[in-house]
């Protein structure tokens, strides 16, 4: 049996995000579906699996949520169930950043499509960031990319304030798994007065979807949430790193 695995988020105004949680676990529950789905007052982020009806009863229930009916959703498969049980959670944020006052609905950068990516790749006047983990580049990058080598996605601003001075001039395009720390890095940056930023449509999930292999700039695999550890191009299951 193939599962549907879902990669979702939707920054949005949840008005009583604790409202929102039982209907989803039960919904989860009656459709079969398990994985983790965090719910804050700035939207809902997460990853489910299941049979492709019961993902897609759940995505429609998500999609009737405030805000969410451009809910952004990236599928792939996966040949055993990546997930053991089904957890809802209600988080201060959906993406950890701890910096007041961003709204990443209003204030997020433009997108780059994955199929324009690879001209900011190759562009020297574009300094090409990557805003996962050290842990997660260890996996795979883009050619090129600026590794911040952070532990987690709440040491960006920190990194950034330091080094800013050292991208002046430049284009910055930013890139992340699936599109959401990308959401909220670049209205960070945009908060803090940069105005020349972009990031990747879908992330990095969405560029070795769309882009074949033969003119990708991605070396190595994308790591995942889930017990798939790591995908690569076509989003084919990889594994550990060798």
């Amino acid at each position: 049996m193939t599962f549907t695995v879902a990669a979702l988020y939707r920054f949005a105004s949840f008005d009583d995000p604790a409202a929102l949680r039982q209907p989803l676990i039960d919904l989860c529950a009656a459709e079969g579906v398990m994985g983790t789905l965090l719910l804050a007052r700035e939207g809902v982020n997460g990853t489910i699996a299941g049979t492709a009806a019961g993902i897609a009863a759940v995505l429609a229930h998500i999609r009737g949520l405030p805000d969410c009916a451009e809910l952004d959703v990236k599928y792939s498969a996966a040949t055993e169930m990546p997930f053991q049980r089904m957890k809802v959670r209600l988080k201060k944020e959906i993406v950890t950043m701890k910096v007041p006052g961003l709204d990443p609905a209003r204030d997020a950068a433009p997108y780059v499509d994955p199929a324009d990516w690879n001209a900011l790749v190759d562009d020297p006047d574009t300094v090409l960031i990557d805003t996962r983990n050290g842990f997660e580049v260890g996996y795979g990058s883009f050619a090129g990319a600026v590794d911040p080598e952070t532990k987690s996605f709440g040491e960006f601003p920190d990194w950034w304030r330091a080094n800013a001075d050292r991208f002046a001039g430049k284009r910055v395009a930013m890139f992340c798994t699936g599109g959401i720390r990308c959401e909220k890095s670049t209205a960070f940056l945009r908060h803090e007065g940069v105005e020349d930023v972009v990031h990747l449509k879908g992330g990095i999930l969405a560029y070795l979807e769309q882009v074949p292999e033969g003119e990708s700039r991605w070396h190595g695999s994308c790591f995942v949430f889930d017990e798939r550890v790591s995908v690569g191009h076509g989003l084919v299951e990889v594994g550990e790193k060798e």
